[in-house]
């Protein structure tokens, strides 16, 4: 059956954890062992409470990051973001950006997608400025972790556009193409999440 044809017939839920974990263990339980997979697990404490689609993007960021401006006034580090956003397209990402109106306040936003920007413009931006909050595809922050040009030592909060779908009704992780380079830069954040974890460092994983 046709996504389109099964939403047509019943409401879309709200992302869940399990449903990021369990897309996780589906991708990497054929090429890893048992303990490997165990290992890819994250407690509840690392994720925020989801979306329950009755929020607009701001005020869904407002409620879960209630102390964005004081991260906003600390954050001092460039090639870094306090805040990823990762979606299915530049076009989503650029509706996402103008829908944070009212919770970005006075911070820098950098897009982070390919549509009519070279992968060095955004490099360069990085490493001479600093900017709190990131908006893109998997593809370019992909490419942009490869090349060592975003590091994620200091993103604090991880927020997954999980529940917007396209005009096939399609979610991000329903796009092949997007869902492998999505699980690329979800396989580093939980990497570096589990490595650092010793050093006290953290980020929380977020559906919107």
């Amino acid at each position: 059956k046709k996504i389109s044809d099964v939403l047509q017939k019943s409401a879309p839920k709200p992302g869940v954890p399990a449903d990021l974990q369990n897309l996780l263990t589906q991708h990497f339980g054929e090429n890893r062992s048992v303990i490997e997979i165990e290992e890819l697990k994250l407690p509840d404490s690392c994720f925020l409470p989801a979306n329950d689609l009755s929020h607009s993007f701001s005020s869904y960021l407002k409620e879960i990051c209630p102390k964005w401006a004081k991260l906003r006034r600390n954050h001092k580090e460039k090639k870094s973001v306090v805040m990823l956003v990762l979606c299915s397209s530049a076009l989503r990402s650029l509706e996402l950006i103008k829908s944070m109106t009212a919770f970005k306040g006075d911070c820098r936003v950098l897009k982070l997608f390919a549509k009519h920007i070279k992968i060095k413009e955004q490099m360069n931006m990085l490493e001479k400025g600093v900017f709190h909050i990131g908006v893109g595809t998997p593809g370019r922050v992909k490419a942009l972790v490869e090349q060592d040009g975003l590091c994620l030592n200091s993103t604090k909060y991880m927020i997954l556009d999980w529940n917007w779908r396209d005009q096939k009704l399609r979610r991000m992780m329903d796009i092949p193409e997007v869902l492998y380079k999505h699980l690329y830069v979800l396989y580093s954040m939980y990497s570096l999440l589990l490595f650092l974890a010793l050093r006290s460092w953290s980020v929380k994983f977020s559906f919107c």
